[in-house]
This record gives C-alpha cells, sequence and structure tokens, in this order.
C-alpha cells in the first residue's frame, strides 16, 4: 500500500510517477551540490511536470485510493489541529464513571477570537501513541466523556467542535459490556438536543458508530479526501464476499467519498485539501479547516437557538428523504404509464352465445 524510499517520502501505490520526478530532483539537486553545475531551471520544470501529475491524479481518485489517502501515515492528525490552530486549549479528563479514554481528546480552547469546546478522535502517531489511544477506536467511557463535556459547553454557552478520525468503535468484549452501543447512541440522543451550535469535521476516516457518537450537529463537513462511511471497505468486504481482497469494490458501492455523500446530502460542505492531498502541506489545510470553522460559527451564531435546534432536527429527520421522495415518483410515473398502455389495448368483443 505504501511504498518510501527514504524515511521522509512516503507513496501511494498510485503515486509511482510523483515518486521517480522527486527521485529526478532529488538526483539534480545532489549533482548541483557536489559538482557546483546549475540545475535550476531543469529542476523547475520538473517540479511543474510533478504539480501537474498530482493535479491529474488527485482530481479523479477512485474511492478506494481515497480511502489509502485518508490513512497515509502522514497526513494530519488531530493532535496537530490541536497544536497548530487551537490557543489556549485546556485538557478535560474522564468520564466520572469507569476511566480516561485516551482515543477521545476533549477540552476549551480559542481558535482565534472564539472560544470553544474541542472534541477529537486522537490515532496516534508513534507506535508507542497509536498503542496508548487504542488506534483512535474510542470505548464507552470516551464517548461518555465526550457528551460530559459538551454538557458543560451547553452550561456555559459555548459552540462544539468536533474532530472525526477513526475506523470505527472500538468492538472488544470489554467495551460491549462497558455498554458501547448504548453510549454511542445517547451521544445521538443528547447532541440533537444541545444548546450551542455544533461543527463537525471529518478530517480522515470516519468509520461506522464510532464516527458518528461525535458526529452529530448542525454542520458536517469533510476533508476533500476522507471518507465517511457506516463500515470500512474491508469489513464490508469480509462480510458480502469473505475475502479482503475486494475492498476496492466495496468501497465503490459504499460510495463514502465527500464528493458522493455531498451529492447525496448527508453533509453539508467539502473542505478542500492542498495538491496531492493533505499530507504534503499541513499548514495550509490546518488553514482551510480553521477558515471554515470560522465561518460556519458566524453563521450559526446569528441564527436564534430555539430554531437552530428545529433545523437540526429538520435536517436529520430528512436523511434520505429527497431519495424516497424520488423514488416514489417514478414508481408513481411507471404506474400511470401501465395503466395508460393497458388502456390502449383494443378491447376484443366476445360474441355472445346463442
Amino acid at each position: 500500500m505504501f511504498h518510501s524510499d527514504k524515511e521522509t517520502n512516503i507513496y501511494l501505490d498510485f503515486e509511482q510517477n510523483v515518486k521517480k520526478l522527486d527521485l529526478q530532483i532529488e538526483e539534480l539537486r545532489r549533482l548541483s551540490s557536489a559538482k557546483g553545475i546549475d540545475y535550476s531551471t531543469e529542476i523547475r520544470q520538473l517540479d511543474h511536470n510533478k504539480t501537474s501529475e498530482l493535479k491529474k491524479l488527485y482530481s479523479s481518485l477512485s474511492a478506494w485510493q481515497t480511502v489509502q489517502v485518508s490513512r497515509h501515515p502522514k497526513r494530519p492528525l488531530f493532535e496537530d489541529y490541536l497544536n497548530m490552530m487551537i490557543k489556549d486549549f485546556r485538557e478535560l479528563h474522564g468520564d466520572r464513571c469507569f476511566g480516561d479514554d485516551r482515543a477521545i481528546v476533549t477540552g476549551f480552547g480559542r481558535i482565534q477570537r472564539e472560544k470553544v469546546l474541542v472534541v477529537g478522535q486522537n490515532k496516534g502517531r508513534s507506535t508507542k501513541e497509536k498503542i496508548k489511544c487504542n488506534f483512535g477506536c474510542a470505548n464507552p467511557e470516551g464517548y461518555r466523556k465526550a457528551i460530559l463535556k459538551m454538557k458543560m459547553a451547553e452550561k456555559f454557552g459555548l459552540p462544539i467542535v468536533t474532530f472525526i478520525d477513526t475506523p470505527g468503535a472500538y468492538p472488544g468484549v470489554g467495551a460491549e459490556e462497558r455498554g458501547q452501543a448504548q453510549a454511542i447512541a445517547e451521544n445521538l440522543c443528547q447532541m440533537s438536543r444541545l444548546r450551542v451550535p455544533i461543527i463537525c469535521i471529518c478530517i480522515g476516516e470516519g468509520g461506522s458508530g464510532g464516527a458518528l457518537g461525535i458526529g452529530v450537529g448542525d454542520k458536517m463537513a469533510m476533508l476533500e479526501f476522507s471518507y465517511y462511511s457506516v463500515i470500512s471497505p474491508e469489513g464490508c468486504a469480509a462480510i458480502l464476499w469473505r475475502d479482503g481482497s475486494q475492498a476496492p469494490d466495496a468501497a465503490e458501492a459504499l460510495r463514502l467519498t465527500s464528493k458522493d455523500l455531498l451529492k447525496l446530502k448527508l453533509i453539508d460542505a467539502v473542505i478542500q485539501e492542498p495538491v496531492g492531498g493533505a499530507h504534503r502541506n499541513m499548514h495550509d489545510t490546518v488553514y482551510n479547516v480553521e477558515n471554515y470553522i470560522l465561518r460556519t460559527l458566524r453563521q450559526l451564531k446569528s441564527v436564534k437557538i430555539d430554531d437552530l435546534l428545529e433545523k437540526r432536527y429538520d435536517k436529520l429527520r430528512s436523511i434520505g428523504t429527497d431519495a424516497a421522495v424520488i423514488l416514489s415518483r417514478k414508481t408513481k410515473a411507471a404506474a400511470e404509464r401501465i395503466k395508460a398502455a393497458i388502456a390502449e389495448i383494443p378491447q376484443k368483443t366476445v360474441p355472445a352465445k346463442l
């Protein structure tokens, strides 16, 4: 899935042409340093070719390739957004019931002048961090911690911003014994009623109920090359075909990309990523997310809270309605055509019996 020629360069399977261009650029720079020859013109041309290749590749990614990009080892994680965007962050721990789940981080902070509660799913970068954070798979205590801090934000009238990045909620025996499904369901119910603006952003993987547990809000946005799905492509392939190698086909069938979900009206916005994905320019990615949050907060704050809650409820209840209405109209039109066709069939006269 990943290829690396150096520790600092990690390429996906479909980026081999980009890798070759990078190697040529590095070789020219090495020769220029060693021999004192000016290769700046050639290097600029190769840089231009590389940018063109990245634009071509990333303008037509398949669903499975989008999943690969969302899992890139160098993709910005919640911790990066926390360090680069959130000022005066004060973390809040524990669920007052079982413990403190490191897969979900909560705390108060500022995004420029806006005071907010931040809730994010933390995957960890190094192996040690990943184990500590359970690879971003939260336990029930993580979701209980999240809703507890959200209620605290509601008490102080502070907006809530959630960052979604998880392959799914942890499916272990201990998590089930402590009420994993109930914890997620309780979050869905409570978040729909919180009397403060809520913005949810999928920054990487948005897998199953693990993403939904902090994904109910007034606005739902996704980074361009993230995915949001009821199940991972590998899990879907294992269930339908009993073969994980069918994951690319499963990804296409799930329609999990930001473009597909925007068309289906399951999300409200797509946040653009830099050329070549967020992992190639972390600063611009964080800047784009920050601008979206500030712009959206201004819009939500201008709406009366009762109207905001009503719109949030209507938005949740209308999911899937458009498709159902379209199907109903098509069915009705088809039924009318059938009736018209039957009416046009000439009626045969049956001779009366003597």
